[in-house]
């Protein structure tokens, strides 16, 4: 079983049922790549450029704002493993759409497919590791049939 938790903290964009489906679908995407079977949690929270950005500043010492954080938890509560918190922002997600040209939903997957493998220990802090991740997400986003 997969639980995850939203709290939306913004009123840029409207989140709806639909985009929480689709959020839904995208963590267990990213397990089933990884071949993770079990019971987890995650949380998904939905904050403006304003919250992020101070976020950032506190957590990475990086005073900016930024698409979306990653805060693994490696933890476990009654046998459901916690994985960690999600922060999205919402301004980031309709600006790198329009950027993009794609739309708001594919970007929302595709930045919590990223944070779901920063959850689970990926990182792109080298080449390597950036092309390891990149093709990760690659492949998830194939599976969920998200291309534009």
């Amino acid at each position: 079983m997969i639980s995850v938790l939203f709290d939306d903290r913004q009123d840029v964009m409207e989140i709806t049922k639909d985009n929480e489906n689709a959020i839904e679908m995208a963590v267990e995407a990213v397990l089933s790549e990884e071949e993770l079977t079990g019971d987890f949690e995650v949380s998904v929270s939905f904050v403006t450029n304003e919250e992020i950005k101070a976020l950032n500043r506190e957590y990475r010492n990086v005073d900016s704002e930024t698409d979306v954080l990653s805060f693994p938890m490696d933890d476990e509560f009654d046998g459901v493993a916690i994985l960690g918190d999600i922060v999205l922002s919402t301004q980031k997600i309709v600006e790198q759409a329009n950027d993009f040209n794609h739309s708001m939903e594919r970007e929302m997957i595709y930045l919590t497919v990223h944070s779901m493998l920063h959850l689970l220990g990926y990182d792109h802090m080298s080449s390597d590791d950036k092309k390891e991740m990149r093709a990760k997400e690659k492949e998830v986003m194939k599976n969920l049939k998200i291309f534009k």
